[in-house]
């Protein structure tokens, strides 16, 4: 079992900067593929970000590409979503979860745990 916790999520300008995190307890984390996803109201849930377990390989949504960045500190059982410069389009509450084989996938069924989100929105 795998315990995902989010935080940092709250209001931001478009334009500035927010950072999510995500602390992991449970099963070993430096062994799994982490991902960022987040949903709008009324829509689908939708893939952001994935970061490999060791860190080197990324996979970002096109529309985030160049303002955000994932990374994550094995140590600290944690992973995160630097938000630059974000969009009101970006509202929405982000997900982490986390998936236990080795490759970054964007599909959520890929994904095996999940937290309870937190709320992000950038105001138009």
């Amino acid at each position: 079992q795998v315990q995902l916790v989010e935080s940092g999520g709250g209001l931001v300008q478009a334009g500035g900067s927010l950072r999510l995190s995500c602390a992991a307890s449970g099963r070993t984390f430096n062994i799994d593929v982490m991902g960022w996803f987040r949903q709008a109201p009324g829509k689908e849930r939708d893939f952001v970000a994935g970061i490999s377990s060791s860190g080197v390989r990324t996979n970002y949504a096109d529309s985030v590409k160049g303002g955000f960045i994932i990374y994550r500190d094995n140590a600290k059982k944690a992973v995160y979503l630097q938000m630059n410069s974000p969009k009101p389009e970006h509202t929405a509450i982000y997900y982490c979860a986390s998936r236990m084989r080795p490759i970054v996938v964007s599909s959520k069924s890929g994904y095996d745990y999940w937290g309870q989100g937190t709320q992000v929105s950038v105001p138009s």
